[in-house]
């Protein structure tokens, strides 16, 4: 774990609210050279603090006006000689683009995925043609988003 000071905090609230600052900005902010943030941002990459930097897209602009999220079951039985139930769905999820987040549970089911699709019809068929047709399903229970309240990428530094 590496330890962060306040400075370095409110580095990473800086990027976390504009991954685009400038070093001279991110550092009038912190109250800090542009050369002591490169310095510390540096850091934070190399050890991982700071994953990577994206483009956040607004789904609906894009075409995709659908959110849901989905409990997914498994089967909790295989063969022995086969890979795990888990193991395969793990590795189909990574493949599937619908699935913008996957999680695994504890309780009554087994994973949580977040999912962003067009319209009712590429819902259906992504779980009617994908989802129950893994081998590993046993079945999923589907609540569709009617209103983000709140969504932030921001880790609470």
């Amino acid at each position: 774990m590496t330890t962060l000071d306040k400075q370095d905090k409110q580095i990473l609230r800086s990027l976390q609210a504009d991954g685009r600052a400038t070093f001279e900005q991110i550092g009038e902010a912190v109250s800090l050279s542009p050369s002591a943030v490169l310095r510390r941002v540096k850091r934070l990459e190399d050890s991982g603090v700071i994953d990577r930097y994206v483009a956040l897209v607004k789904p609906a602009l894009v075409g995709l006006g659908l959110m849901a999220y989905i409990n997914v079951r498994l089967e909790k039985h295989t063969e022995s000689h086969k890979r795990s139930p888990m193991d395969l769905f793990r590795a189909s999820v990574q493949t599937w683009p619908e699935v913008v987040e996957c999680a695994a549970l504890s309780g009554e089911m087994d994973y949580l995925l977040r999912v962003i699709v067009s319209d009712m019809n590429a819902y259906s068929h992504f779980v009617m043609d994908t989802l129950l047709k893994h081998p590993s399903v046993q079945d999923c229970k589907t609540s569709f988003v009617l209103d983000r309240v709140k969504s932030t990428t921001a880790v609470p530094v």
